[in-house]
């Protein structure tokens, strides 16, 4: 018994993460249907419930088609391990109760995100197409150029929280929320997540009538789902995150606490969705100079300044 729970368990923790993903996309083209002022997807289930399983059951039984000149090892492990990591960043994501509690949280989570680099240029790489190694290293360029900023942004709420672990957020955040002192981290934080997830205005990596779709234009079925998945999930990572670290969920009991956190992350989600429907896609020399040239003095300026004020105003200071 106790060997099926310690499999079955992963299993319980990962299956409301894909099904959340799978009903994010479906949120996703009713807010760009009704943008564009039509409906969306309304025919498959009531009010187009079921369009996410349509889609992945379709996904999933064509046939994954590889090119020959490709390497065919790496094409199929690119797309596996983009999903594995995704799913890996969640554990210490308190869900109400985290899969596995790491006293350093907040590193495990940028160092993983980090990966991430690696199987978007493995996939470019491995399918030995131009127009797949472009989208690939302008997607590298572009996630390791923001997560700069982000590994700042969370050096600045660390010194005001106390700890890496996301309880101690949760804690330092039971009277005020960080984003009223801190908003203007917040809004580059924000920003940068939409850059770091590859979402709009930010999504060069996919630039149609350049790239032809990017690191991804050769895959097909099964490996482009978990592509699909895997950037989705991290979406919902990310403003779960963006919640725990600048909008403190109470913690006045577990279940008040999860429907608090979920429902600001779900805000947050909507409003990348809605980004996406109204703003156009930014120039690459734009995407650049955005985070190089403004938000890296702005969060490196906050830096120098929470690293000098006092121990004593610290919300929630360290033990010696």
């Amino acid at each position: 018994m106790k060997l099926l729970l310690t499999h079955l368990l992963p299993l319980l923790y990962i299956a409301p993460i894909l099904l959340a993903v799978a009903f994010l996309t479906l949120v996703e083209r009713k807010i760009l249907g009704y943008a564009q002022h039509r409906k969306g997807p309304n025919v498959i289930g009531p009010f187009g419930l079921l369009q996410p399983i349509a889609d992945g059951v379709k996904l999933f039984i064509k046939e994954p088609v590889r090119p020959s000149t490709s390497s065919q090892i790496l094409f199929i492990l690119a797309p596996t391990l983009a999903l594995t990591l995704a799913m890996v960043m969640w554990t210490p994501f308190p869900l109400p109760i985290p899969y596995s509690n790491l006293n350093l949280s907040i590193l495990f989570i940028l160092a993983i995100s980090s990966l991430t680099v690696y199987t978007i240029l493995g996939s470019g790489w491995a399918s030995n197409s131009k127009y797949a190694l472009i989208g690939a290293l302008r997607a590298v360029a572009q996630t390791v150029s923001y997560e700069v900023t982000l590994a700042l942004i969370v050096l600045c709420t660390v010194f005001l929280a106390g700890g890496f672990t996301l309880s101690s957020f949760s804690d330092s955040q039971e009277f005020a929320w960080f984003v009223l002192p801190l908003w203007p981290l917040f809004f580059m934080w924000f920003v940068s997540t939409l850059a770091e997830t590859n979402r709009a205005p930010f999504d060069l990596t996919e630039g149609e009538s350049e790239l032809v779709s990017g690191f991804n234009v050769e895959y097909a079925g099964g490996p482009f789902a978990l592509f699909f998945l895997a950037e989705y999930a991290n979406i919902l990572m990310m403003n779960t995150l963006s919640t725990i670290i600048f909008l403190g969920p109470h913690t006045l009991s577990l279940i008040i606490s999860t429907l608090d956190l979920m429902t600001k992350a779900s805000i947050l989600s909507i409003i990348f969705l809605w980004i996406r429907a109204s703003y156009p896609r930014f120039r690459y020399d734009q995407l650049m100079h955005l985070v190089w040239k403004n938000f890296l003095p702005l969060t490196l300026a906050f830096t120098i300044f929470f690293i000098s004020m006092p121990t004593s105003l610290h919300l929630n200071p360290p033990l010696p």
